[in-house]
């Protein structure tokens, strides 16, 4: 994730980032062991879509969580929105411009999660849970 040098000592609470990036370790862990979770139960299984769903919510909130802290812990500009605090730090070389797509499209997809919940796709809900989950171990490291 990281360009420039940066380091979790410069952090205000290490102990709650790694805390954090331990929680989401663990819950990318719940869905990577969830091999019984298939397409065919995926579409008929409503316990597993909102496993799945939920999951997926609770470990972007997380990955967001953490990108804030960094930011305002910082002195970066003040993100307008939670995918602009990834812009942020791309803007300040804490993440790679090649990386920013991808966590910009996870705060897309958090915010369809929470707002738009009625609307989502499970097609690309279980795509995410199928192929994107390397994203999320990627940020923690």
């Amino acid at each position: 994730m990281c360009a420039r040098s940066f380091t979790v000592e410069k952090m205000v609470d290490r102990m709650l980032l790694e805390r954090v990036l331990s929680e989401i370790t663990l819950e990318v862990r719940d869905l990577k062991n969830a091999v019984d979770i298939t397409w065919e139960v995926y579409k008929t299984d409503k316990r597993a879509r909102r496993f799945v769903e939920r999951t997926l919510h609770i470990i972007i909130e997380a990955c967001i969580d953490v990108a804030q802290h960094i930011v305002f812990d910082e002195k970066m500009r003040e993100p307008s929105s939670y995918r602009d605090t990834f812009t942020v730090l791309a803007e300040n070389g804490v993440l790679r411009p090649g990386d920013l797509e991808r966590f910009e499209t996870m705060a897309s997809f958090r915010n369809l999660l929470v707002h738009y919940y009625e609307r989502v796709d499970d097609e690309v809900v279980y795509g995410i849970f199928k192929k994107d989950l390397p994203d999320f171990d990627f940020f923690v490291e």
